[in-house]
C-alpha cells in the first residue's frame, strides 16, 4: 500500500490487500463513443477505498463508483448530460477547463439555479478542445468533493500520437478514520486558515493502489488528474524521463518536467498528460515517490516490469499534439490588470515583508478579527461569501488581457479561471519557457505570476483557488466579460 505521514490506516496493515488494489486502474467509460447523451446521478454510495481488512466506506459519487463514469467522447461531438440530484442537498456540476458557454458552467447562484435534491439538470455544449479534464460540483464543492464527487472527462483528438497504451490516473487524498470512514471535519478553521484539507490516504481511482504492471520498450500516455481539496503532488518517476505533452489539457511542446528536479507538479484541479517510455529492464520495479512534502514522502504507486519485454527500446513515434482552435492574446496590446491575494495564517507577516501594508487583506485588523468579519482569504482586499458577487474585473469582450497576479501569502495557491485558457507568460518577471496554456495555474509563497488570454467568452466567469477550503474561505471572485 502507499500512504501519506503517520496515516490513520498504517502502510503495513495495507500490504497485504494491495495486490486487489492494483485492479482499480483501468477506468472504463460508461458508454459507447458513438452515443452523446448521458446521465450522472449523484447519490450517496459505498466505496472501497481500501484493501481489506478494513470495509468499504460510505461515500458520495456519480452513478455508484468513485471517480465517477469516465465521460469519453471525440473533438467536435455536442454533449448532453442529464444531471440528477439524489442528494439530500443542493448541486451543479462544473466542467472543469471546459470553454463551454455561460450558462452550462454549473455554477450555483451565478450561472444557474442550483439542482436541487430530486431535481434533474440537463448540461449541454460542444467538445471544443481535446484533452484532459474532469467533472466536480461548485456547490459547498469543499464537502461534495471530498466526499467523491468528481470523475474524468476525456476529449479524444482527432489524430492522437501513436502510443502502446494509454492510463487515466485520478488522483485523490481522503481524511480516513480508523474505520476507514471518510472524517466528518469538513470547512474547519485550521484546514481554512492554513493549506487546505489535507488526508492521510492517498488513491488512484478511488482506491489504494498496489502495482502497475508495465514492459520493457513500452510507451504509455499517462493522464493525471489531481481531484484533491488540497494536495499538491510532486511525482518522482525515479530512472524514467516523462515527457510532458500536455497542461490542464492543453498541448504544450514535448518537455521534461520544468521542476528543477524533475518532478511532475500538479496542483488540486490541474492535469498533466505525460508519455512515460518504459526503459527498465525486464522484471524490475520503480516506485512513483510523491515528493512536494520533504518531511512526508511517500510512495505512491510501483510500476512493475514484465519479464517479457514489448520491444528493445522504446519506439521513437512523435510525441506532440495538435493545437487546440485557441485565439493568440496581443501581449503587446493588451489590458493589463492587477490582482493581489492575501490573508490566511501568517499573511499580515507577508504582506509586510512584501510592502504591501494598507493594500488590503490582512493588514488593518489581524486574522481574528477578519474571522469574525467573515473572511479568512481575500482578493484584492475582499472575501467573497457565497457566489453572487459583484464583478473584481470587467474585461471587454475578444479584446487581449493580461493579469498580473500577486500571492502575498504564506501558501500555495492553484488559482483557476472559469470560461477560458490562458497563457502563462512569466513568474517574478523571467518568461516562461512554453509560455503554456493552463486554466489553472499554480502560485508559491510571496509569486507574482502573469497571464495572458483573450476574453472571448461572455459572461460572468468565476476566479478562484481550487485549494477548495481557500474558496471557500473567501478567495474567489468574478471577472466578467461584456
Amino acid at each position: 500500500m502507499k500512504s501519506t505521514f503517520t496515516p490513520a490506516l498504517s502502510r503495513r496493515g495495507f500490504l497485504a490487500g494491495s495486490a486487489a488494489a492494483g485492479a482499480a486502474f483501468s477506468l472504463q467509460p460508461a458508454w459507447a463513443d458513438t452515443q452523446r447523451v448521458f446521465t450522472l446521478r449523484a447519490a450517496p454510495g459505498r466505496a472501497r477505498l481500501v484493501p481489506e481488512p478494513w470495509g468499504e466506506s460510505d461515500v458520495w459519487c456519480y452513478g455508484g463508483t468513485v471517480p465517477g463514469p469516465e465521460i469519453r467522447v471525440r473533438q467536435g461531438d455536442r454533449l448532453r448530460i442529464a444531471v440528477e440530484n439524489a442528494l439530500e442537498e443542493d448541486t451543479t456540476v462544473h466542467w472543469h477547463g471546459l470553454r463551454v458557454s455561460n450558462a452550462m458552467d454549473g455554477v450555483p447562484h451565478l450561472t444557474q439555479a442550483p439542482i436541487a435534491p430530486g431535481e434533474t439538470f440537463t448540461y449541454e455544449f460542444d467538445a471544443v478542445d481535446a484533452g484532459t479534464f474532469w467533472y466536480h460540483p461548485h456547490q459547498r464543492s469543499f464537502e461534495q468533493v471530498g466526499r467523491g464527487l468528481y470523475g474524468p472527462l476525456i476529449i479524444e483528438e482527432a489524430n492522437p500520437p501513436r502510443v502502446d497504451r494509454e492510463l487515466v490516473w485520478v488522483l485523490d487524498d481522503w481524511r480516513l478514520t480508523q474505520e476507514a470512514e471518510i472524517d466528518d471535519s469538513f470547512g474547519g478553521f485550521h484546514d481554512m486558515s492554513h493549506g487546505g484539507r489535507l488526508g492521510n490516504t492517498v488513491t488512484i481511482n478511488g482506491r489504494v493502489p498496489g502495482a502497475e504492471p508495465v514492459r520493457a520498450g513500452e510507451r504509455v500516455r499517462l493522464r493525471l488528474i489531481n481531484a484533491a481539496n488540497a494536495r499538491i503532488f510532486a511525482l518522482d518517476f525515479g530512472e524514467l524521463a516523462p515527457q510532458v505533452i500536455a497542461l490542464d489539457g492543453q498541448p504544450v511542446t514535448p518537455h521534461a518536467p520544468q521542476d528543477a528536479r524533475g518532478w511532475v507538479v500538479i496542483g488540486p484541479a490541474m492535469r498533466v498528460d505525460l508519455m512515460l517510455d518504459m526503459t527498465g529492464a525486464p522484471g524490475e520495479t520503480v516506485t512513483v515517490i510523491d515528493r512536494f512534502f520533504s518531511d512526508r514522502n511517500y510512495e505512491l504507486v510501483d510500476l512493475t516490469y514484465s519479464e517479457t519485454p514489448l520491444r528493445d527500446a522504446p519506439p521513437n513515434w512523435e510525441m506532440a499534439l495538435a493545437p487546440n482552435p485557441l485565439p493568440e492574446p496581443d501581449i503587446g496590446q493588451a489590458r493589463r490588470h492587477e490582482v493581489i491575494f492575501t490573508g490566511g495564517m501568517m499573511g499580515g507577516m507577508v504582506e509586510r515583508q512584501m510592502g504591501l501594508s494598507g493594500r488590503g487583506g490582512m493588514m488593518g485588523g489581524g486574522m481574528m478579527n477578519r474571522m469574525h468579519d467573515g473572511g479568512i482569504w481575500f482578493v484584492n482586499g475582499v472575501a467573497a461569501e457565497g457566489h453572487i458577487l459583484d464583478p473584481m474585473l470587467v474585461l471587454a469582450r475578444d479584446a487581449s488581457h493580461v493579469i498580473a497576479m500577486t500571492n502575498a501569502t504564506a501558501f500555495h495557491h492553484p488559482i483557476h479561471l472559469h470560461g477560458h485558457s490562458f497563457r502563462v507568460i512569466n513568474r517574478n518577471g523571467v518568461p516562461t519557457a512554453h509560455h503554456e496554456w493552463q486554466d489553472t495555474v499554480l502560485m508559491a509563497p510571496r509569486e507574482r505570476v502573469e497571464i495572458a488570454f483573450v476574453a472571448d467568452n461572455p459572461g460572468d466567469w468565476m476566479f478562484h483557488c481550487h485549494i477548495l477550503e481557500h474558496q471557500a474561505g473567501g478567495m474567489m471572485g468574478v471577472i466578467r466579460v461584456a
